[in-house]
């Protein structure tokens, strides 16, 4: 059905995926760089000033992603 129709198909099969994946990433940055302004300002994502402790979970230490998952 697309097949030689003036290579106007074959730039839609290349250029599609590729402009997908440049919005994913442009999305994705923007994400990081909003969570990176909240946590330079002490806030977490939904606003809420940070105290310290991290309610219902353990708070990380700067060796915890190097020693992995608790060996106790």
């Amino acid at each position: 059905m697309l097949a030689h129709q003036g290579g106007w198909d074959e730039i839609l099969l290349v250029a599609g995926p590729i402009l997908i994946i440049a919005f994913l990433l442009r999305l994705a940055k923007r994400r990081v760089d909003r969570a990176a302004a909240a946590a330079a300002e002490g806030l977490s994502s939904d606003g809420a000033e940070r105290v310290g402790e991290v309610e219902g979970s353990q708070a990380l230490d700067s060796d915890a992603l190097d020693r992995g998952p608790d060996t106790a």
